[in-house]
């Protein structure tokens, strides 16, 4: 029995490596398109709703949420493709406990978000200053998305949005990046209340963990 359990889940993970693989071929096809821009970035996260879609390769079972005792809001951020690299684009399968927040913050590289499963509200910002202080940036809120099982969002280079994980369940929702999150050393943070400006991935960021 456990013989069989262990083959399922071989084999398991071995469909899932071929989907990832062959969405991410057709991803850095499309990315490769120039100008990149919003209607690019449209047909990347399109193409990743598709993969979002073979739900069965991605569960809780293989991707389990943080435990109940590491608090509200613990995150944990699987690496899907690890084997390439820093140089390539990176995707990762985020499992949020409801609760989460972020301050505002963008990517230096373009983005997108694309649910398997739950709920997480982005709150997209738009700047009101002109960015010459580069300690101090001042915002406003522009709109609100709730990314979930047929709600996608993308985003440019440049912009800033915070996250908020809503509902009654960990997410399950894949984050693909232009490059891997932990090679933008460059992306900001910014306090709302205040105004101030952090370096986001020396403050916020944490490790993720590379899926088998």
């Amino acid at each position: 029995m456990t013989t069989t359990h262990n083959t399922s889940g071989t084999a398991l993970a071995a469909q899932r490596r071929v989907a990832v693989e062959q969405a991410l071929a057709d991803i850095r096809g499309i990315a490769s398109v120039q100008p990149f821009d919003r209607a690019v970035l449209a047909r990347i996260t399109a193409r990743l709703e598709q993969l979002a879609s073979h739900g069965g390769l991605f569960t809780r079972a293989d991707f389990p949420p943080p435990a109940a005792s590491e608090g509200v809001g613990a995150a944990t951020r699987y690496r899907l493709n690890p084997g390439d690299g820093d140089d390539d684009v990176a995707l990762y399968l985020n499992s949020i406990n409801p609760g989460k927040t972020s301050i505002p913050h963008n990517h230096t590289t373009w983005a997108t978000i694309v649910a398997v499963e739950g709920q997480e509200e982005n709150r997209i910002y738009r700047r009101t200053d002109d960015g010459s202080d580069p300690a101090v940036a001042r915002m406003e809120l522009e709109r609100e998305v709730t990314v979930q099982p047929g709600t996608s969002i993308a985003f440019l280079p440049d912009d800033l949005h915070s996250i908020h994980v809503v509902g009654d369940r960990p997410t399950l929702h894949f984050h693909l990046y232009g490059r891997p999150l932990e090679t933008l050393s460059q992306r900001i943070g910014v306090n709302l209340e205040t105004g101030a400006v952090v370096n986001y991935n020396a403050t916020q960021l944490k490790p993720s963990k590379a899926a088998a």
